[in-house]
């Protein structure tokens, strides 16, 4: 498995999105500021998680996105799937048919198998929420929204 940026930056946008929509919808220049993520691509991560049902959207003034349901219900694994990311390590593709030229299974093809079924069960085990109540993830948040003018995040009163 190779996750690549566009998961990284999908799970990165969306938890930011979560940490800052107290207030209402958030743009995604906001999150491009805070993220340092391009907003052309995080236009294109979002348009793909509207559509897989994640996220949505608000036009006008004081617009912007904001999650289609609660943090807890959003897996990060989901994120990941929404946005075309494969959490397959074998290097077949998981194919029923065979992983080599001879059409048949690797020697190694289910120790891949079990792991990329583990990392599916991992990711599909965290959610958006759990994220959200890391105490290391509320500090990098604050410090990143005292960058900005206003500050939206709701931190708990133990920090």
């Amino acid at each position: 498995m190779k996750l690549t940026t566009k998961g990284r930056y999908a799970v990165t946008a969306m938890l930011d999105l979560s940490l800052n929509s107290d207030n209402g919808p958030v743009s995604l220049l906001e999150i491009s500021d805070r993220q340092s993520i391009s907003l052309s691509y995080l236009e294109q991560l979002f348009s793909k998680l509207r559509r897989q049902g994640l996220v949505k959207s608000m036009r006008g003034p004081g617009g912007g996105y904001s999650l289609s349901r609660a943090p807890e219900e959003i897996a990060i694994s989901s994120i990941i799937m929404a946005v075309d990311e494969n959490l397959d390590v074998t290097n077949c593709g998981n194919a029923t048919s065979g992983c080599n030229e001879d059409n048949k299974r690797c020697l190694t093809h289910n120790l891949w198998m079990d792991l990329s079924n583990r990392i599916q069960s991992f990711l599909d085990d965290i959610s958006l929420q759990d994220m959200m109540d890391k105490s290391d993830v509320i500090e990098v948040a604050a410090r990143q929204n005292s960058k900005q003018k206003g500050t939206r995040i709701n931190l708990p009163d133990s920090l």
